[in-house]
């Protein structure tokens, strides 16, 4: 499973907020589908091309960038959405298959999928009773 505690999160938000500036945002959605569990990250007006997604130990880190500058002579009336890079960092549960992640980026959403590692999947387990050896099929209730 993903995990939902970071300590750091709050720490950061905190930090800008006392700078005066606003934390880049990358909102996010987490559910699990079966045997994978998915992540969608808003990043509107981002080119995938600056999309850089890593696994290492555990985190999953996703880093963006979202540029926009005026053509000279052009006078800004607004500039309110987020621009530069922003990061987001995941702690994957030991039960996540990291190796098999896969990422896909449409309309604005990047979407990342992790499987569910084999050995946290649930399997039958033979059972044998007696002294004739005869097996029974049980089922075991391993949680991913």
């Amino acid at each position: 499973m993903l995990m939902r505690f970071d300590p750091f999160r709050e720490l950061d938000r905190l930090t800008q907020e006392a700078l005066g500036g606003r934390a880049p945002a990358m909102p996010m959605d987490a559910w699990r589908h079966g045997d994978h569990f998915v992540v969608s990250f808003d990043l509107p007006g981002v080119d995938p091309e600056s999309i850089d997604l890593t696994v290492e130990e555990n985190v999953l880190t996703v880093r963006a960038e979202r540029s926009w500058h005026p053509e000279e002579g052009d006078q800004v009336i607004a500039a309110e959405r987020n621009h530069g890079a922003v990061a987001r960092q995941l702690f994957l549960g030991e039960n996540l298959d990291a190796e098999r992640i896969e990422a896909r980026y449409e309309n604005g959403v990047l979407t990342v999928t992790i499987p569910v590692a084999e050995r946290a999947k649930p399997r039958k387990v033979s059972v044998t009773s007696g002294s004739g050896g005869q097996a029974i099929s049980a089922s075991s209730n391993a949680a991913a």
